[in-house]
C-alpha cells in the first residue's frame, strides 16, 4: 500500500500545475477568440495597402492586354484604326 502512496504523492504537485495550466487556459479563451474574431473581421492599413495594390495592378493588367488587342486589330485593319483611348473606351455607348 505504501509503494503505491508515495508515487502519487510525488506525481500530485506536477499534476497540479498541470491541471492550474489548463484551468487558465480554459478562462482566457473567450478573450482570445474574441481577439482573433475582431482580427478577422477588421482590414489593417497594410492589408488595405497590398489590396489596393493588387487591384491597381490587375487594372493595368486589363488595360495593357486591351491597348495590345487594339494595337493587333490596327496592325490588320490600318483603315478602320481609331486612337486608343483607354480601356474604358472599349464599353459601347
Amino acid at each position: 500500500m505504501r509503494k503505491m502512496i508515495l508515487p502519487a504523492l510525488v506525481a500530485l504537485p506536477l499534476l497540479s500545475g498541470c491541471i492550474a495550466k489548463t484551468a487558465w487556459d480554459v478562462a482566457t479563451l473567450p478573450v482570445k477568440a474574441g481577439s482573433q474574431v475582431v482580427d478577422w473581421s477588421t482590414t489593417s492599413q497594410e492589408e488595405s495597402d497590398r489590396n489596393y495594390g493588387r487591384k491597381m495592378r490587375e487594372k493595368e493588367a486589363r488595360e495593357g492586354k486591351e491597348r495590345r488587342k487594339h494595337e493587333k486589330e490596327c496592325r490588320k485593319n490600318p483603315d478602320r484604326c481609331e486612337d486608343y483611348d483607354g480601356y474604358r473606351a472599349a464599353t459601347p455607348d
